[in-house]
């Protein structure tokens, strides 16, 4: 599904220094696979995600998303391929303040494929009703808590019937007991929605709602069982 081969990434920095964030790492995540990426702040765990996104370009090295090469398509074609087939739900929940829980969640729609507007509102109401926010449709983002503003943005990342979702730290700003709810919502969702998961963590204890484990360390992975 998404395969990384020989993939190192390099930023430059300033007076001609660089720091390597990933070392030459070879990674290939299976469709259904629920892949908990672990390591320290620093580890790299941030970049590979990035990388297997396509919203950063390899300084060497392959990543394919389904056969396609990610960096041999054209600006357009990478943005749609990732509209349709990537959901992403980041650390902070980064909602639209002037939007209601609804029109938040259908937004993505505007950028991925074409539907009859009645089809999106009702792939809408249908997620909000999966993550527990039935009754939250037209609330807006400053009246929920920080677990149901990311419950917000899970069903975002699903809007578009992505294949796969990337999720970056998303229950690091969160109490243990909403971590615990957080983790077991996208344990149910991976199971009946049979969706790809690629989850970064630093928590230990996570690792087991996954169904793999891909340890980094100095930007180099030490195992991908």
């Amino acid at each position: 599904m998404i395969e990384l081969k020989n993939v190192t990434k390099t930023y430059d920095l300033q007076r001609g220094n660089s720091v390597t964030a990933v070392h030459n790492i070879d990674l290939e995540i299976r469709q259904g696979d629920f892949a908990m990426v672990i390591g320290r702040s620093g580890s790299g765990k941030t970049t590979l995600l990035n990388l297997a996104a396509g919203l950063t370009r390899p300084t060497s090295g392959h990543v394919t998303l389904d056969g396609s090469n990610l960096w041999e398509l054209s600006d357009s074609e990478l943005s749609a391929l990732r509209g349709q087939k990537i959901g992403f739900v980041f650390q902070f929940p980064s909602l639209l303040a002037t939007l209601n829980v609804f029109e938040n969640v259908v937004l993505p729609s505007t950028f991925g494929p074409k539907l009859p507007k009645a089809l999106v509102h009702e792939r809408a109401q249908m997620l909000l009703t999966q993550v527990g926010l039935a009754d939250k449709f037209n609330a807006y983002p400053r009246q929920l808590s920080a677990g149901q503003q990311q419950r917000v943005v899970i069903a975002r990342s699903l809007i578009n019937q992505p294949q796969i979702v990337l999720a970056d730290e998303p229950t690091s700003n969160l109490d243990e007991r909403t971590e615990c709810e957080i983790m077991e919502l996208f344990r149910e969702l991976h199971s009946s929605l049979k969706i790809t998961v690629v989850m970064v963590t630093h928590t230990h204890q996570l690792v087991s709602y996954g169904t793999r484990c891909v340890e980094m360390a100095e930007g180099r992975i030490l195992n991908g069982s």
